[in-house]
């Protein structure tokens, strides 16, 4: 999608001007709220013309930089997804003892999933009835084999229990972080770097206290 207005026209876009009138939006504003439409109602009961009404543009409008709620579709998942990856890449991911490497990841996606929470939460509920939406659930898979290999690290390295399943560790992980989308609310919740370190200090830490 074209990062220009979506209600611009080229000669406004040109000269850096917005048309008087009904404001634009940009390509990251409409796929966000692309996103949050495809929530409250579903990705097969939204219409281009449910999205036109949110967005506050006609569906031309929407047509001239998309070829439809599919590439929206497209879009969001692969925003969120290529986001947890980039996670996976990062200093912290890559380098130093698996259990310090596992914590960077779920402390970096719980920060993905409040910066890109639409996106992150049309992930979680994406169940596979299109090409899309399998692809995505594919990109899920892979993330979560990575996972699972450093929890296995994590017991090599002898500073995560071996009586625990890697794959079942990582799941009961990030169904914790996962959870979050359910309750969260930017407005007046925790921010990312609480929110990371409570869930991180309940995961490595545990619940109970430590009495002497």
């Amino acid at each position: 999608m074209s990062r220009s207005s979506a209600t611009e026209p080229a000669s406004s876009r040109q000269t850096g001007r917005r048309r008087s009138g009904r404001p634009g939006h940009d390509a990251d504003s409409v796929l966000r709220v692309a996103a949050r439409v495809f929530n409250e109602r579903g990705y097969d009961g939204t219409s281009m013309e449910d999205l036109a009404r949110a967005l506050g543009v006609t569906k031309s409008a929407i047509y001239h930089h998309v070829t439809g709620k599919t590439e929206l579709l497209r879009q969001s998942l692969d925003l969120a997804m290529d986001a947890l990856f980039e996670v996976t890449r990062e200093e912290g991911a890559v380098t130093g003892p698996a259990i310090a490497r596992l914590e960077h990841v779920m402390r970096g996606s719980v920060r993905v999933l409040v910066e890109e929470l639409p996106h992150v939460t049309l992930l979680l509920r994406v169940r596979g009835n299109t090409e899309v939406e399998k692809h995505a659930l594919e990109r899920r898979r892979q993330f979560d084999h990575l996972i699972a290999d450093l929890v296995r690290a994590g017991v090599v390295d002898g500073d995560i229990r071996s009586d625990v399943d890697p794959a079942v560790a990582s799941r009961l992980l990030f169904g914790m972080v996962n959870s979050i989308v359910e309750w969260y609310k930017p407005d007046r919740g925790m921010a990312a770097e609480e929110l990371a370190d409570s869930l991180c200090r309940i995961a490595f830490e545990g619940l109970r206290s430590h009495r002497d």
